[in-house]
This record gives C-alpha cells, sequence and structure tokens, in this order.
C-alpha cells in the first residue's frame, strides 16, 4: 500500500523502487526487488529498459520483495493510476484475478505442479488469449517456488510433474500480457 501511495505523475521507475525499498527497511525487511513498469511496459512480464514516466490512466504493475529472517516475499499487484479503469482495463484485471483464482485451486497436495498452470492458462485460452505461451496471453510460467531465494525450482509450468507437497511454498501468478496496450498481474504466495 506504501507504494501504491506514493505514486505521483511524471515518476520514473527507479523513483518508486526507492520508495518501496525505504518502507521495507523503515518495516524491519532488507529489501530484495521493488520493480514497476507503466503503461505499454507493464505488458513485459520482467519490465522495460524504456524510459518511462507514469502518466493518469496508465496501467501500473509493481513486482516487489523483501526479506525476513532469511527468507524471501514476493507480490505483485497491478492497479490504474489517477483515473477510472477503462472497459478494456477492467476486463483484462477481472479475467487475470479468475485465473489466478484457478491456479489457486488447483494447488492441492499431490497435484502436479503443471496443473496449476494449466489451470490458469485455461481460463485465459477459454477467454480467447493464448494458445499455449503466444501472445496477447500468457508468455512463461504461473509460479514458481520461494524460500531462502526469491525463486527457487518448484515452477508452476508445463512439464513440471513435481507433485505439491506439505510445506512447499510458491507464488501462482498468471499474467496477461498484451502487447502494445498493457499487461496485468496478481502474485500472491501459498504455502
Amino acid at each position: 500500500k506504501i507504494g501504491i501511495r506514493a505514486l505521483e505523475e511524471g515518476m520514473s521507475p527507479q523513483d518508486f523502487s526507492d520508495i518501496v525499498s525505504n518502507a521495507h527497511i523503515q518495516l524491519g525487511a532488507t529489501p530484495d526487488f521493488a520493480g514497476v513498469n507503466f503503461g505499454e511496459a507493464s505488458a513485459f512480464p520482467h519490465g522495460s529498459i524504456q524510459p518511462q514516466k507514469l502518466k493518469s490512466s496508465d496501467v501500473v504493475l509493481m513486482d516487489c520483495g523483501g526479506r525476513v529472517g532469511g527468507y524471501c516475499s514476493d507480490v505483485s499487484r497491478t492497479i490504474v493510476f489517477g483515473a477510472k479503469p477503462t472497459q478494456r482495463q477492467l476486463e483484462i484485471w477481472n479475467l487475470e484475478q479468475k485465473a489466478q483464482a484457478a491456479g489457486f485451486a488447483a494447488a492441492q497436495l499431490n497435484n502436479a505442479c503443471e496443473n496449476v498452470d494449466a489451470a490458469a492458462r485455461k481460463v485465459l485460452t477459454d477467454a480467447g488469449f493464448g494458445p499455449d505461451y503466444k501472445l496477447p496471453g500468457l508468455p512463461h510460467r504461473t509460479g514458481h517456488g520461494i524460500g531462502m531465494d526469491t525463486h527457487e525450482w518448484g515452477n508452476m509450468v508445463r512439464g513440471n510433474k513435481q507433485l505439491l507437497k506439505p510445506g512447499m511454498c510458491f507464488s501462482v501468478e498468471p499474467n496477461i500480457s498484451v502487447v502494445g496496450e498493457f499487461g496485468v498481474r496478481l502474485e500472491d504466495c501459498v504455502y
């Protein structure tokens, strides 16, 4: 919430990163990363090197994590800055939420990691995105293991037949990338 409240028109991704990193420190965590992409750059799952300045009605995709007690956190949120979302932005955000919910529902003990990906991906494919890893749609895995490292094995991706067992921690973060428009990702970690 601190990062969202700090958003200001004209700020850069580095401005956002600095604010979130300082908030981590003030809250007793060690900053790990605080990435953000605005507008069209939000369609790239791991960001863009193109200069960005925040403006009203931009989609803002935030991906942040810190460390506490040697363990990592990782969370992504997507909002529209300074304006009411357009119908298209709202439709894509709601679809993303449904895809993430399908991933959560598939995250059951003894289910294969690849089934978490398949469940989220099916929601998007049924809505006309993809298919598979094609754009517009979900171009990468639906999640990754997390613990002492931010990205650990246990990827929620096609072909990973590893079964979910007690004690595993991983993210569920399908994203919808519509290059030339925007991207939406919601990321939460499960245990």
